[in-house]
């Protein structure tokens, strides 16, 4: 059996420096992110959405980023789902983007939204016919009895509705605004490089090299 700790890799594939890379955030960002589509890695779209519960324990689960501009980061769900919940009672949020294979990180933090209804509507109908449906069909987040309630579920939708699903009121959009930006590029000898660039009061980022 392998042991954990001596599961070792060295970073080399690319580095990041002040110079080479952009004074916008969402620039570099998107430099990144299309890099990554362009590779062909798996799901490069995918992020990890941390939120904190009146508890104050945080949680974490995986969704995929909708949209992205100069207002956020835009993804949808089940606003009665354990992170709808936990928004709703605190409203900041962060978010990491882990692309393995070409060894970059990016964490994104700052408050959260809902995005506009029209919005919404205009992104719900886009999708998948079955996707509509199972935004009606699942109460996410809640204890249920099996599959098959799900699939009752959708059958009871899909009659009631047909092909014309309405979006459902407890379903949308939220966007997070950045305030915070952290990216990771992996080095040699774990002296990996990290920028991180910080919102200022004048609306300006300022960027900051931190040590790995």
């Amino acid at each position: 059996m392998t042991r954990l700790a001596d599961l070792r890799k060295n970073y080399e594939l690319a580095e990041l420096d002040e110079v080479a890379s952009e004074n916008d955030p969402l620039r570099q960002f998107d430099q990144w992110l299309q890099q990554a589509i362009a590779s062909g890695i798996p799901e490069p779209n995918a992020m990890t959405l941390a939120t904190v519960g009146s508890d104050l324990r945080p949680s974490t689960r995986v969704v995929l980023i909708k949209g992205y501009d100069a207002r956020g980061i835009c993804w949808y769900t089940n606003y009665h789902s354990r992170k709808g919940q936990e928004l709703a009672g605190n409203p900041f949020a962060a978010l990491q983007f882990h692309w393995v294979e070409l060894e970059r990180v990016v964490r994104i933090e700052g408050p959260v939204e809902k995005i506009s209804a029209a919005e919404s509507d205009a992104y719900y109908q886009s999708r998948p016919l079955d996707s509509r449906l199972g935004a009606w069909a699942s109460p996410q987040s809640e204890v249920i009895g099996g599959r098959m309630v799900l699939a009752a579920n959708v059958a009871k939708y899909a009659a009631l509705h047909l092909l014309q699903p309405p979006r459902p009121p407890h379903w949308g959009g939220y966007r997070l605004q950045p305030e915070r930006w952290e990216f990771w590029q992996g080095r040699k000898s774990r002296l990996h490089d990290r920028l991180r660039y910080t919102l200022q009061s004048n609306g300006q980022w300022l960027r900051e090299r931190l040590a790995p």
